[in-house]
């Protein structure tokens, strides 16, 4: 392998990856994708938002861009560059149309835009952004990774898997001119030039705890899991070595429904792995409690409210508590994205009260005839726990949540047994805050100048995403992945 050059080296084989690499090829580079791993089919996505893909417009589900880039800018506070925002709502159809006529038609997939977007409170405001990956409309093609990938090689580009980047190289200018790699069995270092440029989409860094303490200390406080084992924060790593600049403060999409056993203790409780630790039922807005028994929140909140809100309650944990009558009405609550009861979602109901009983099994999930036995299986005061949920019932009957301001349709009584209870902590998907890029995805320095020859997608990339993920625009996270990647491949030809 002496001698290796490529117009375009992609560092990433995920959604970003993947889709860079299709773009640059499609513009005739000479492209090799590198991955860590053995294997990145498995990763894609199956939600992807987006704004007027021909999907959409079959659908007849509209967006006025204007709007939603104000939401997400006053989502995050405007710790955005909002550059991106329209950049993104400008070219996301784009992107999700060439996914959808080049790659899944092909394959006998297509693209069906969710169009319900319902909700009553300013908190909780809503955008039918999402796409989803399907064969026959009835469950999402787990499998369509390999697609992309296919389509990419048909294209000419090369992946070489179990190669995992070490450092850029540089030239007197400081232009990126290729990467200097590892091979991850026999541990051999080697040097692959890039005539054009290298795209890092390699991800965030939320399985580096070293990292997670220096750029985000407090999502260690937020979570219990990370379902994100490969992000290292590699790429970000060796941008900054060439003098990459990136964001100042964290962002990160967090599911609020990572069930723990009872006692956990969440300082010393954080597991990376590829396991499902989703007690989705989670994510329903039941009536939760912090550790005292307290209700501390409005529990219809967006997912990661509920861990923000959890920073000022003791251990940083909820416990969720619901009744048998509850799981025959869960359609009641109306969740979006990947809780929502039945497809495009994980469950029916069936499917959530199977979860239930293994989760029972698992011990993780205690049920008790009576609140005070549920209070003491949960190690709660029975006391406080009776009162919260009494006066909870109370709400609930009189159909008005005066505390907290919950939205009466999801407002469900738990008056009768059995009784079941559950601790949540957060799980982190990913770190969202990452390299400063502009809206031709050029990696910039200290002084917001463009590095030469270096490009980012993906989660590495940042200036999109502040604090917590707004979750009711669902999709959005692979589509920033997707559309950025596409970008970034025909932007690193062009320049």
């Amino acid at each position: 392998m002496e001698n290796e050059t490529y117009d375009v080296i992609v560092v990433g084989a995920a959604n970003a990856g993947g889709f860079a690499a299709g773009a640059a090829a499609e513009k005739g580079a000479k492209v090799l994708v590198i991955d860590k791993k053995a294997n990145s089919e498995y990763l894609y996505r199956n939600t992807i938002a987006s704004v007027d893909s021909h999907a959409q417009q079959r659908a007849g589900v509209k967006i006025d861009k204007r709007e939603l880039v104000e939401f997400l800018s006053a989502f995050a506070q405007d710790n955005v560059d909002q550059q991106l925002l329209w950049t993104w709502v400008n070219h996301s159809g784009e992107a999700l149309d060439w996914l959808e006529e080049k790659v899944l038609k092909p394959n006998g997939d297509h693209l069906y835009a969710t169009g319900d977007a319902y909700y009553e409170t300013l908190m909780n405001k809503a955008f039918p952004s999402g796409n989803e990956i399907t064969a026959d409309e009835k469950a999402w093609d787990w499998g369509w990774g390999k697609y992309v990938i296919a389509t990419d090689q048909a294209l000419g580009v090369t992946f070489q898997y179990n190669t995992k980047l070490e450092h850029l190289l540089t030239d007197a200018q400081n232009r990126v001119t290729g990467v200097q790699v590892m091979d991850t069995e026999t541990h051999a270092v080697r040097e692959i030039t890039a005539k054009q440029g290298v795209i890092l989409c390699t991800g965030g860094y939320g399985a580096n705890e070293a990292l997670m303490q220096k750029w985000a200390p407090t999502l260690l406080k937020k979570n219990t899991y990370t379902q994100s084992p490969r992000d290292d924060g590699s790429g970000q790593v060796a941008a900054l070595e060439v003098g990459a600049a990136r964001d100042l403060e964290p962002a990160s999409i967090i599911f609020d429904r990572g069930a723990v056993p009872v006692g956990t203790n969440i300082d010393d409780y954080y597991v990376k792995d590829w396991q499902s630790h989703q007690f989705v039922l989670g994510s329903y807005p039941l009536l939760k409690v912090n550790l005292k028994g307290e209700r501390f929140f409005n529990e219809s909140a967006p997912y990661q409210f509920a861990m923000n809100s959890l920073m000022h309650q003791p251990g940083h944990l909820e416990v969720m508590v619901w009744n048998a009558k509850t799981m025959d009405n869960l359609k009641q609550f109306h969740t979006l994205g990947c809780s929502r009861l039945g497809w495009p979602g994980i469950f029916s109901t069936d499917g959530e009260k199977k979860l239930l009983q293994d989760y029972l099994d698992k011990g993780y999930v205690q049920q008790a005839d009576s609140i005070a036995e549920l209070a003491e299986k949960m190690h709660l005061p029975v006391d406080q726990l009776t009162k919260t949920v009494d006066h909870y019932n109370d709400l609930c009957a009189a159909g008005k949540d005066t505390d907290f301001g919950k939205e009466a349709y999801r407002l469900f009584p738990v008056d009768e047994g059995p009784y079941y209870a559950v601790t949540l902590g957060g799980i982190l998907l990913a770190t969202l805050d990452g390299l400063h890029v502009n809206s031709q995805m050029q990696v910039l320095d200290q002084h917001e100048a463009p590095i030469a020859g270096l490009y980012a997608a993906g989660n590495c990339a940042g200036g999109f995403f502040w604090g917590a993920y707004p979750d009711r625009v669902p999709g959005l996270t692979a589509s920033h992945a997707v559309t950025f990647g596409r970008l970034a491949g025909q932007c690193v030809v062009d320049a």
